[in-house]
């Protein structure tokens, strides 16, 4: 079972985000969490999927060091894309409000890039869930971002928040995607990979 074959490799998961902290942890795998300063900038001529695949890469580049030959470790990006455009964290919560504002009515998707080293092979794939809100009223919007100050949260919101409770109307895809990493298609790509080896 993989979880158990994981017991005997060191898994590093390369992000910040409680959210994929948490996420993994309840796939029961057992990993450290370390971070690596990386830019995030983009061409914006690139697509969406090419944008977050580059930067899930760029922060797995950061642990290409000889400390972690013998690591797996997973990094990942995920950004939210309404109407071809990229949305990516708001800059305060005037824009955060704007952003959910503009995400009512509409569908988006929600990409997550996830990136792997293991053995020196390096792996990617890219989830994509398309999400629906029911329409919020201004009050309901604004209550959400002053309770909740999504600031840090691409798209301006967290699906697994309140906003999430009241105002999601459909999902298609993987809920744990919009949270920040597809845990299902994960668990498949590592039993993949390590029986690769």
């Amino acid at each position: 079972m993989l979880i158990e074959t994981l017991k005997e490799i060191r898994v590093v998961l390369g992000s910040q985000s409680p959210r994929r902290k948490e996420l993994l942890a309840n796939l029961g795998v057992d990993f450290q969490v370390l971070v690596k300063d990386t830019s995030e900038d983009f061409n914006p001529l690139d697509s969406p999927m090419e944008i977050v695949r580059s930067i899930a890469l760029k922060k797995l580049q950061a642990f290409d060091l000889p400390e972690f030959q013998d690591s797996l470790v997973i990094t990942a990006d995920t950004v939210v894309v309404h109407q071809g455009q990229i949305l990516g964290k708001p800059k305060d919560q005037a824009e955060a409000i704007r952003t959910i504002r503009a995400l009512q009515a509409n569908q988006h998707e929600v990409l997550t890039a996830v990136a792997i080293a293991y053995q020196g092979k390096t792996y990617t794939f890219v989830e994509t869930t398309a999400v629906s809100f029911y329409p919020m009223t201004a009050a309901e919007v604004a209550y959400y971002v002053e309770q909740y100050l999504p600031l840090d949260k691409a798209g301006s919101y967290g699906i697994q928040e309140w906003i999430g409770l009241i105002g999601i109307e459909s999902i298609e895809g993987s809920y744990e995607n919009v949270v920040g990493l597809p845990t299902a298609r994960l668990y498949q790509e590592l039993k993949t990979i390590v029986r690769e080896e």
